[in-house]
């Protein structure tokens, strides 16, 4: 029986357990023992199983080498077959056709901010998953606590988004993948005065602008709403994000109060989109907020938030909601091509 490409499997196994939202240290486990391996000649990590010293290298445990060994053996590791058989139901019908109409994702995290992952790995995540792009949201500087980029970070991070981006145009030219492009962006704070974290100067340089509030969550509902009309104003911003800031399992947090048809009537007339955020933890808007912005005759997004590569595949998870919500998908914007979903943003500028 040929042999498996174990590192494959291990990096399959780390996006199985993200997507299933398990703990962060299962999957960084998978993770590592793949990095390390990758870094070793391919006969060396065969000799080394066969002789049972994979254990003695830095972050491959006993679990992780028994799934190389079955690898190598040409089997199926049994934790990764464990997990293929628990994925879950079948979609819909109609949460499936809108999970193939859209084209990417326009709110992701690397490990510049807070997410777990390079910038690279994201992306090859999302051209495995079929996505023709992917916008990168890393936080702006006044979320300390998740690493928010200074105005240099961010400078600094265009820059390695087109060097990515030069080597994934090479990749498709060469028929490795199909074409892809990582666009720029940001999720910036949307501060107690409704400004936006960043100077206007470096919003104007990004292709996708996605503003939230972490801050104040508990502001009476008159002082919210002014806050989130302030930054709907703002020519750079394009996407609401995660919009009442709940959390509904976990560490569970209420939703903020604002006035909903002030809020979601103003994002319409600017033509800004409000989030349907994936995360199955924030799964925000609620329901009967996310059918009032569709009245109210609001486009969205369908994004996941991903801070991780298996995170990525949590689309569905909006999807249903969407079609739960009765959101025709010509209003979700990340149904548009890239050209198309860029067009609009620069229609707010």
């Amino acid at each position: 029986m040929a042999a498996r490409d174990p590192i494959e499997d291990l990096r399959r196994i780390a996006f199985l357990l993200e997507r299933a939202h398990e703990a962060t240290y299962r999957v960084k486990a998978f993770r590592t023992a793949a990095a390390t391996l990758a870094a070793l000649p391919a006969d060396e990590v065969a000799e080394r199983s066969a002789a049972g010293t994979l254990t003695k290298l830095p972050g491959v445990g006993d679990v992780t080498a028994r799934c190389v060994a079955e690898s190598l053996a040409g089997e199926e590791p049994v934790y990764l077959r464990r997990l293929l058989d628990t994925e879950g139901t079948d979609l819909d019908e109609a949460t499936t056709a809108l999970r193939n109409a859209l084209r990417g994702d326009c709110h992701s995290h690397s490990d510049w901010s807070d997410g777990g992952s390079p910038i690279e790995e994201m992306a090859l995540a999302a051209v495995e998953l079929g996505h023709e792009y992917l916008v990168l949201t890393d936080h702006s500087p006044r979320l300390t606590i998740a690493r928010g980029l200074s105005a240099d970070r961010l400078r600094e991070q265009l820059d390695v988004v087109a060097a990515l981006n030069e080597k994934l145009s090479e990749l498709a030219s060469q028929g490795v993948i199909k074409p892809f492009r990582l666009l720029t962006g940001i999720e910036v704070d949307i501060l107690q005065d409704g400004s936006l974290d960043q100077s206007d100067e470096l919003l104007a340089r990004l292709d996708i602008v996605v503003a939230s509030v972490h801050s104040k969550l508990r502001d009476e509902s008159a002082v919210m709403t002014e806050r989130m009309v302030t930054a709907l104003a703002n020519p750079h911003m394009d996407i609401l994000g995660h919009c009442t800031g709940r959390l509904v399992t976990g560490r569970t947090r209420p939703e903020s109060t604002f006035d909903a048809d002030t809020v979601f009537g103003v994002a319409a007339e600017y033509d800004k989109a409000i989030e349907i955020n994936s995360r199955p933890e924030r799964l925000d808007p609620p329901k009967r907020l996310l059918r009032r912005a569709y009245e109210l005759g609001c486009r969205f997004t369908v994004d996941t938030d991903a801070h991780a590569p298996g995170q990525l595949d949590w689309l569905p998870y909006g999807c249903a909601r969407a079609i739960a919500c009765g959101v025709d998908p010509e209003r979700i914007v990340n149904t548009m091509p890239a050209g198309g979903l860029l067009e609009w943003a620069r229609s707010h500028g």
